[in-house]
């Protein structure tokens, strides 16, 4: 097949900093910037139903079974000679629980490692037993964004073929380049340097690291846990008391940097430094339903702040009103353009290093908030609850992921093992619940 023939689509600027975390990822001797996102459910939900479903969602956006291939200094979506399957099985053995063989199977597959050319952009993956099921898909990062997935999981739930065609449409340039668009090219050079004054400011403090970094990873585990519904109810007033409501993401990130700190008080470093993402989308926006939407933006503290939760959570408060009425977040689309003209090890080393060549992240974080899943159902089954995943960089090691379902708060932790061990993410967990009830002192 002719290598120009085969091109579906040009990555954009937001999957080219994906992709470059990928690369990250993969030099550690891990499988790459792999997500998950788990549906927990009652039961084993219409399989044939689900199988039409998918077939009709791959016809429909062919992305879904291409090749993440490099065509000179940029990287492309590209047609394979044989299309992958897209759905899997697992059924669970009768000398195991649900719970040990979901853990088991979900483990086993956002450790998998295949060359970047091989592995599937996406897969779903149903893990049955005698008692309930796990509706598990697998993405990687440069394919879609986790809203890209809840647009995918609406799509598969979507009863009509003919709504289910109406998603990805109208057919638009990607929001990235829209936005970037909106400016004349000295005022791209302009933000750019906005940018990167920005990330100067930013590492004039070093990072803390809360973990021991020095070992050899070898696989990413994960644990999930879920807040009821009384203590979720009082996490929405904490925030609501501290950040105001829109500011949600930077309660969970202060509360985590209190909880971090009380861990170890001993690592080196002068704040706490977390990347997030800034979502370029439109609320219930249908299109489009593939490739990544998003900018990073950080929040950083210094430890003698931290310390203060009556200051703490004022000060990332305003940090992040200085970061949208500088346009800050938007400072960073040329930035990020500027690096899809590097290899992605150079790109790479832009994104994470500090000027001092220290690891710029204290760790990841994610908020994907209220997910809303009609009738709080997937095709006849009941879903119980949802959590995510995703392959981290080391160092940090370390990604804290959250959302709401239900009325309860899930609390996802993923760290890189032996760095980070289950029983101190168990000690981080039950500190940081007390800090979102604001339980201490």
């Amino acid at each position: 097949m002719s290598k120009q023939l085969d091109i579906l689509e040009k990555l954009n600027i937001a999957d080219s900093f994906t992709l470059a975390m990928d690369d990250e990822i993969r030099r550690e001797g891990l499988p790459g910037s792999l997500c998950g996102f788990v549906l927990e459910l009652n039961k084993t939900p219409d399989i044939e139903t689900l199988q039409l479903r998918i077939n009709d969602f791959g016809q429909q956006f062919p992305l879904a079974f291409a090749s993440l291939q490099q065509r000179g200094k940029h990287f492309y979506w590209c047609k394979r000679e044989t299309s992958p399957s897209l759905f899997h099985q697992h059924y669970c053995p009768e000398n195991q629980t649900n719970n040990q063989f979901q853990q088991q199977i979900i483990t086993q597959l956002i450790n998998d490692k295949q060359d970047r050319e091989s592995i599937s952009a996406i897969e779903f993956h149903l893990i049955i037993s005698k008692t309930a099921a796990t509706f598990f898909t697998r993405w990687i990062h440069p394919f879609c964004d986790a809203r890209g997935i809840d647009l995918i999981l609406q799509y598969l739930c979507t009863k009509e073929p003919e709504q289910r065609k109406k998603f990805g449409l109208p057919k638009t340039k990607p929001l990235v380049n829209i936005q970037l668009d909106k400016y004349r090219w000295w005022q791209k050079i302009s933000l750019l340097f906005k940018a990167k004054r920005y990330i100067a400011r930013l590492d004039n403090l070093q990072s803390i690291q809360a973990f021991n970094i020095d070992k050899a990873p070898q696989q990413l585990n994960y644990t999930a846990q879920r807040l009821t519904e009384a203590q979720t109810e009082q996490v929405i007033k904490q925030t609501r008391k501290q950040v105001g409501l829109t500011g949600t993401s930077l309660y969970y990130i202060g509360c985590l940097m209190r909880a971090l700190d009380k861990m170890n008080p001993t690592a080196e470093g002068d704040a706490y430094c977390v990347p997030y993402a800034f979502n370029l989308r439109k609320q219930r926006a249908l299109s489009p339903i593939t490739s990544n939407h998003v900018c990073a933006l950080f929040a950083q503290a210094p430890r003698d702040i931290i310390r203060d939760r009556e200051k703490l959570f004022p000060y990332l408060k305003k940090q992040n009103m200085d970061v949208i009425r500088q346009k800050l977040d938007y400072a960073f689309l040329p930035l990020m353009w500027a690096g899809t003209w590097l290899s992605l090890e150079e790109y790479g080393k832009v994104l994470r290093l500090s000027s001092s060549s220290k690891e710029r992240s204290s760790f990841w974080f994610s908020d994907i908030g209220s997910v809303d899943i009609q009738n709080n159902s997937f095709l006849d089954a009941e879903v119980k609850g949802i959590f995510h995943l995703c392959q981290v960089t080391t160092a940090p090691a370390f990604a804290f992921l959250s959302c709401i379902f239900q009325n309860q708060l899930t609390l996802s932790y993923n760290f890189v093992e032996p760095l980070i061990n289950s029983e101190q993410i168990e000690t981080l967990h039950q500190l940081i619940v007390a800090e979102l009830l604001d339980e201490n002192e």
